[in-house]
Parts: C-alpha cells; structure tokens; sequence
C-alpha cells in the first residue's frame, strides 16, 4: 500500500513540475522606452491649496497598438518650478499601425505656496508651460 501512495504521489510531483515549465510564448516582451511628445495639457483649477491633489491629465499620441504609457519623469528644477516628460513602452507583438491617442494623470500636491510653472515635454526643445497659483 505504501509503495502505491509514493508512485501516487510521485506521479502528482512530476506533473506539476511538468506544467510549471510550459512556455507560454502568448506574452509579449518590452522592447524599448522612450520619450513621446505630450501633445496637449488639461488642468482643472489653475488655483488650488497646499498640501491639496489635483490630477493633471496629458494626452500623447501613439503609432501603433504595439505602444502604451509608461510613466513620467517629474523633476523639481527648483522651489515652484517642475518639467515632466512622458515615456512610452513599445513591446515585440504584432504591430499594426493605428495612431491613437492616450490620455495619462499625473498627480500635482504642493507643499509651499507659490506660483508654479508646469512645463511639459512637447518634443525636440519645445515645451508646454502651464502655470498653478497654490495658496
């Protein structure tokens, strides 16, 4: 009887090893990030308080259904002043062309009063500057 219950159980083991190991070749791999141009900027109140969260919404637009957002690089240059860019993922699936836009939300909350300057990333050395008064 024992020597039943360890073929058993033996036999359950190699199963499951056999089915951890199945490649599932229906994923698709990150190829590269980079940079995309935020095309347009939506900010609801230009006045808010410290210490408040407003989401800041950005719309790119994307070439393929092989690219999605993937976040942003947010960078206090000083006290008031902030320069966010967009990065967009591009994976290895089968690409079609298909130019969409996406909208994506950055989360502003200020810790100190003051009169701050957006700029955001609009390709080469251009930039889209907005402007909160925080109080």
């Amino acid at each position: 009887m024992k020597k039943i219950i360890n073929i058993g159980i033996s036999a359950v083991v190699l199963g499951l090893i056999l089915a951890s190991c199945n490649n599932d070749d229906n994923y698709q791999t990150l190829e590269s990030v980079n940079k995309v141009k935020i095309d347009s900027v939506k900010i609801i109140n230009d006045t808010m308080d410290v210490f408040t969260v407003q989401s800041i919404k950005t719309y790119s637009a994307y070439q393929s259904n092989c690219e999605g957002f993937y976040g942003y690089d947010y960078i206090h240059d000083d006290n008031v002043t902030r320069t966010i860019t967009a990065y967009k993922f591009t994976t290895d699936g089968a690409c079609e062309p298909s130019t969409k836009t996406i909208a994506s939300q950055i989360n502003f909350s200020p810790q100190q009063p003051g009169t701050y300057t957006l700029k955001f990333w609009n390709g080469g050395s251009t930039w889209i500057t907005k402007t909160i008064v925080v109080e």
